[in-house]
This record gives structure tokens, C-alpha cells and sequence, in this order.
């Protein structure tokens, strides 16, 4: 054992601590994973049993007509940055650090994962990442808000125990800030809530609502479900608009009114598809596009017969999702 700080039965190792007792441990596990950094490490000191744990983020799949959604949990897409809480750190979803000021740092339980959203609001993707990526900690900070949706190192618990355990970490730091002089960073961390749906009209009700309101759309999650390391069924995006996310392999230069700036994009997607993306672009875009490498989402009607995305739109760059996650074989 290399930590003897235990908080709510929850051990957590830094990486350090994690690589030297992997290895010795767990050593097909720890050698197989590529990437440490994009995991959380966790240690659940009530489960002697199965030791120190690798948390790769959860993943959605997508709904599709026919998936009856009665009696899943519904709440709404946020379209903001993933981040995860390991009870030390704020980590993005590609495993790097997110750099918080100390005040808004005090809103999160020590000691407790967590997993949700940074998210100023809908529509605000763009200006959410401007801050996150900042490293000078600013005050743009109490503009942002850490929307949590599950506790990912209780791996026993089903979905409405972990979200109401995540519930009272997040209530009892409020309660604590409430009666202290920093009252005022109680607000920074929030529980999304979720809804039982009732029907697949109750579902598309829902989505119309967010959607005609500048939202993304919706996120179904079984009941009871455990947390899954990587892309699960038991988690499912439902958005009217399709999109992927895709890797930038090269630029193609732009004609007429975009001569001498970027015409398009040559994107590789999770299916091994290559193809060109040549709207959607801002003028600050074709002037200073997505590096090389880099991951971006982009959108499109439907699928050709080969496979590739018909009509694709670039919607925003994706500094939060590594190559790696799409493609696990790419290479810059």
C-alpha cells in the first residue's frame, strides 16, 4: 500500500505512486494502456480484492429508432468541456490538467472522483475552451460551472447510487462554504439532474425542447448501470443532427474568396474513412485552422453505401479528445 489517506473509502494515488505499483501489480494491465495520463487512478479501499483501479472515461453510443428508451434516465447533452475530478486534480477527458484557481478549486470534495461538464451555458463551447485552456488560472473562472453526472470510482454502485452519493460530496462542500467566508464558490460545482423517460415520444419531446433552445440534445443512461471504462450501450446521445469526430490529416487550399487561406480539411474518422470537410468555417478558421493531427467534430446528413459522411460541416475543434481516441493506431 503506497497512500494511507482514505476520505469516504476512496484511496487516491497520484501517478507516480500509480505507475511504480502497476507494474508490479498489474503488469499486462499497466503495459497494454498506452496512455496513463487519460485515466483516472483510484484506489476503493473497501475492495481489498481487486486493488488499485484504471478509470478510462465513460462513452456514449448512439441512439438509434428502434432502441426503446421507457425507463432509461434522460437528461440533457451539455455542450461543454468533460472533466474529471480524481479527488486532487481537475483532469480533461484526454488526461490533461486543467488549471483551476485555488477558490474554485475549494468547491470540490477532496478525497472523491468525479465526472461531468464544464459548461457556461448553451452554445458556449468555444468561450468554455478559451478559459479552460488557459494556464494563468483567471478570474473568467466564475463564469464556469463543473456540472457533475456520476462518481466513477464506485465501481459496485449502479447509476442512481453513485449520482446520489456525487449528490451529497457536492452538498456537503456547499454546506461547509456556506458557513465560511468562501460562500461564494458553493455555486461552481452542480448535480445534472435526470428525468425517468416515460416513452420514445416523452424522449423526442424532450429533444425538441433543448434542441429549439440552442442544446445539443440528450444523454439516455440505463438504470442501474455500473460505470464502463471506454464507449458503452448503457450510455446513448440522441441528437437530431448526426456527427463523428475526425483527425486532421492535411489542409487543401482554399479558391475564389479563400485564395491563400484554407479551402478544406482532410479529415480520418474512427471508421477508417478519409474524406474532405470544406465548410463550416469561420473566417478566423480558414485564417489559423485546427493543427495538423488535431481532433475536430464535424456533422453530415448520412452515410454513402462506402461509408463515407455525406455533406460533412466542421462544427469546433477538439483540443479535450486525443488522436488516440479516435484512431488507436494513429501516429503524427
Amino acid at each position: 500500500k503506497l497512500s494511507d489517506a482514505k476520505i469516504q473509502g476512496i484511496e487516491v494515488w497520484d501517478e507516480k505512486e500509480f505507475t511504480s505499483a502497476i507494474f508490479k501489480t498489474l503488469p499486462n494491465v499497466a503495459r497494454s494502456t498506452k496512455n496513463v495520463n487519460s485515466s483516472i487512478v483510484v484506489h476503493n479501499s473497501t475492495d481489498q480484492k481487486n486493488g488499485p483501479v484504471l478509470l478510462k472515461v465513460m462513452l456514449a453510443q448512439t441512439w438509434k429508432e428502434g432502441i426503446d428508451p421507457k425507463g432509461m434516465l434522460m437528461s440533457e447533452k451539455l455542450d461543454g468541456m468533460r472533466a474529471l475530478w480524481d479527488g486532487r486534480q481537475l483532469m480533461s477527458r484526454a488526461g490533461n490538467k486543467i488549471h483551476i484557481p485555488n477558490w474554485w478549486k475549494r468547491s470540490l470534495p477532496s478525497g472523491f472522483a468525479l465526472d461531468g461538464e464544464l459548461w457556461m451555458g448553451r452554445g458556449r463551447f468555444q468561450a468554455c475552451m478559451s478559459i479552460c485552456r488557459r494556464q494563468d488560472e483567471p478570474d473568467d473562472w466564475k463564469k464556469i460551472t463543473y456540472i457533475v453526472f456520476d462518481a466513477p470510482a464506485l465501481l459496485d454502485m449502479g447509476y442512481e447510487d453513485r449520482h446520489r452519493t456525487a449528490r451529497v460530496q457536492i452538498d456537503n462542500v456547499a454546506t461547509a462554504s456556506n458557513s465560511s467566508a468562501s460562500s461564494q464558490n458553493a455555486t461552481q460545482v452542480k448535480i445534472h439532474p435526470y428525468e425517468v423517460c416515460k416513452s420514445e415520444a416523452h424522449l423526442k419531446e424532450r429533444l425538441k425542447d433543448i434542441e429549439e433552445s440552442c442544446g445539443e440534445g440528450v444523454m439516455l443512461r440505463r438504470s442501474n448501470s455500473k460505470y464502463f471504462n471506454g464507449r458503452s450501450n448503457d450510455l446513448l446521445k440522441v441528437k437530431t443532427s448526426r456527427d463523428d469526430e475526425g483527425i486532421v490529416l492535411s489542409y487543401e487550399s482554399g479558391k475564389g474568396k479563400h485564395s491563400g487561406r484554407l479551402g478544406a480539411l482532410r479529415l480520418l474518422n474512427r471508421a477508417g474513412k478519409k474524406f474532405k470537410v470544406g465548410s463550416g468555417f469561420s473566417d478566423e478558421q480558414r485564417e489559423n485552422p485546427p493543427p495538423l493531427g488535431s481532433v475536430v467534430t464535424y456533422r453530415y446528413s448520412e452515410l454513402t453505401l462506402s461509408g463515407i459522411p455525406r455533406f460533412p460541416v466542421f462544427s469546433k475543434e477538439r483540443p479535450d479528445v486525443n488522436a488516440s481516441e479516435v484512431v488507436p493506431t494513429f501516429q503524427a
